[in-house]
């Protein structure tokens, strides 16, 4: 009886003794406040929905926006000159991850920093282009989403084919400021020589040149447009739209969120679900996880997306064969 009574006072002296210290690891965890920086090529009017996207997501890991998590925003207006600066800038204010949209300021995030952990959406070759070492092995500071799909530019040629049976030149939309518009622009070349086509390359800069390039286009015989991938082409989704309407240019592009926006059809990932898997990586890695043991996502889903309404403006009837394969029709 002695013996009993004495362990039990030890156990009540001994919960005593540790509960303050949970209770402070615990009220420690609680208010903690994990800052994400988001670093991007276009301005927040044209980020706001997909940043909305990411906030969501990051709700349902638990994560309040103002309350344990904040975001601060660097961004340029598509130029690629002020990213080391702006990269340089998120890391000196001491952000714990940095949420990298599109290969250039990956790679200015990159050069700003080898131990900040660093996830990317929207990006074409992360293994070419030096971010990882392996989709499945990235090895570094650096993980995320990849926009690498097997035959995407082959199938993107094929449906606007499809869609525009005499498009026998066809031009194609790249941001040269962008490195990784080279490799599907190689993959669309591959493609364009197996199908027939003639492609004319037409490359910008800034929103300013987009412009003179669709007029380019339109003088040099072009009968259709595909829309390379980027976040430039993002930003400024409504416009391209309607400057193909208005040369009357049947568009094509890797996002479906162009087509939402009135381009004629769409075949790749969803951009808004990249961003949305981003909030997944940014929950691993705040409970501990190392960038350099989780494996880079591919798309999970290529969508293929048709506007019929603008296919109507530009006369243009579908094929029953292509909307059959259709993952969605916008009436």
């Amino acid at each position: 009886m002695y013996h009993a009574t004495i362990g039990l006072i030890v156990m009540l002296l001994l919960r005593l003794l540790i509960a303050p210290l949970a209770a402070e690891a615990q009220e420690s965890k609680v208010g903690r406040i994990y800052r994400v920086g988001f670093l991007a090529m276009v301005p927040p009017a044209a980020s706001g929905p997909f940043l909305a996207v990411f906030r969501q997501a990051l709700h349902e890991h638990g994560y309040v926006d103002g309350q344990n998590v904040t975001i601060e925003q660097r961004w340029t207006e598509s130029s690629t000159a002020q990213l080391p600066d702006l990269a340089a800038e998120l890391v000196g204010s001491k952000v714990d991850l940095i949420l990298a949209w599109g290969t250039p300021t990956v790679a200015a995030a990159k050069q700003a920093t080898k131990t900040i952990p660093i996830v990317m959406v929207g990006v074409g070759d992360p293994v070419g282009s030096g971010f990882v070492a392996s989709l499945s092995h990235p090895g570094g500071n650096i993980t995320g989403a990849t926009n690498i799909a097997r035959d995407l530019s082959a199938k993107l040629l094929e449906s606007l084919k499809e869609a525009v049976p005499g498009a026998s030149k066809v031009a194609v939309l790249r941001n040269v400021e962008n490195p990784v518009s080279e490799v599907f622009l190689r993959e669309t070349d591959t493609a364009a020589r197996i199908l027939g086509v003639e492609l004319q390359v037409v490359g910008v800069r800034t929103p300013e040149d987009l412009d003179s390039a669709f007029a380019a286009m339109t003088r040099e015989g072009a009968v259709a447009v595909i829309v390379l991938a980027d976040p430039l082409f993002i930003s400024q989704r409504g416009r391209i739209a309607q400057l193909a309407l208005r040369h009357r240019l049947p568009s094509a592009f890797a996002r479906r969120e162009n087509a939402d926006a009135g381009g004629l059809l769409a075949y790749g990932p969803s951009l808004s679900d990249q961003v949305r898997r981003a909030a997944s990586f940014v929950d691993k890695i705040f409970r501990g996880a190392k960038p350099a043991d989780l494996p880079v996502e591919q798309p999970l889903k290529l969508e293929l997306v048709i506007n019929l309404k603008t296919a109507k403006e530009l006369g243009l009837t579908i094929p029953p064969t292509l909307l059959i394969l259709a993952d969605e029709v916008i009436q």
